[in-house]
């Protein structure tokens, strides 16, 4: 009998179980879930190769300080090895509740201290200058859209035509752990989506009928990676590298800048703490800085 394959073979299982736990009850994107699971399955690798014949209950808070100082040892940044702990702390916390393990072995390990960054936002002047020539009809809709509504890339690409109201002037989207949210949308947005259904019919027309908004040249839902490239590009008119997360973060930016309720921008964010939000009143405090400072130099 090889104990070795056995024991490798029942650590699977609890990680396959954590997997169906993730996707079934907590409801979190197919994205979220492979990095937990990647994350996981990495630290076992490198357990296995410190240990013989690991078993579950056998992990102890050590293990963990250990892999974390192996991932710094690897020049892994901060952030992603924070990342990677929270996968293992998840796991483990879902294994105590379950009682497969007695004691939790991550429950006390400390994360790297995160350096606090802003993220980027741009100017009203810079959102336009994207938007005001070059684009094509799609390329217009995605990032219309992106600003109008502030939604994640996840949730753009999942969007689908059932879920636009264009006589309410409202889209509905789901956003992490399939938590449903209602947004408004204006009519600058509405008049762009509707000359975009135009092309996007004629090619439903070619490869028939799809649920979801955006399509690409041969009739498919088109992928988180295409709109990051088309922002990528449409970045470098304005000579700066951004990201569909960027657009989202000039959204929020720019709502509290003109006087929006903290309350109304969590929930068109689709954040469960307010917490969150609150970032972006440190954003707008920064951009209202520089702005006095040019200003007066």
């Amino acid at each position: 009998m090889n104990t070795d394959i056995e024991n490798k073979e029942n650590i699977s299982q609890y990680i396959s179980d954590y997997i169906s736990y993730l996707e079934i009850e907590r409801g979190l994107s197919k994205n979220t879930i492979i990095a937990y699971q990647s994350d996981i399955i990495a630290f076992f690798d490198f357990l296995n190769e410190q240990k013989n014949e690991l078993e579950i209950g056998d992990v102890v808070r050590k293990d963990l300080s250990s892999y974390t100082k192996y991932l710094a040892r690897n020049n892994l940044n901060p952030s992603s090895i924070t990342r990677k702990i929270a996968s293992i702390k998840g796991f483990f916390k879902f294994l105590c509740s379950n009682r497969d393990i007695r004691v939790n072995p991550a429950v006390s390990v400390v994360s790297p201290k995160l350096p606090k960054r802003l993220p980027k936002v741009l100017t009203v002047n810079e959102i336009e200058k994207i938007l005001k020539d070059g684009l094509n009809e799609f390329e217009n809709a995605i990032i219309e859209l992106l600003y109008s509504a502030g939604i994640r890339v996840s949730e753009l690409v999942e969007l689908e035509l059932k879920n636009i109201d264009f006589k309410q002037k409202i889209i509905k989207v789901f956003g992490k752990g399939s938590k449903e949210r209602i947004i408004p949308i204006n009519l600058k947005c509405i008049k762009i989506l509707e000359k975009y259904l135009k092309k996007r019919e004629l090619i439903a027309l070619k490869f028939g009928q799809k649920p979801y908004l955006f399509l690409n040249s041969k009739g498919k839902k088109i992928t988180r990676q295409i709109v990051y490239k088309i922002i990528r590009t449409q970045g470098k008119k304005i000579n700066k590298k951004i990201s569909p997360h960027t657009i989202r973060h000039s959204f929020a930016t720019h709502l509290l800048e003109n006087g929006a309720d903290l309350r109304v921008v969590q929930e068109l964010l689709g954040h469960s703490s307010i917490v969150t939000t609150q970032l972006y009143t440190h954003i707008s405090k920064k951009v209202l800085r520089e702005v006095y400072f040019n200003i007066n130099n």
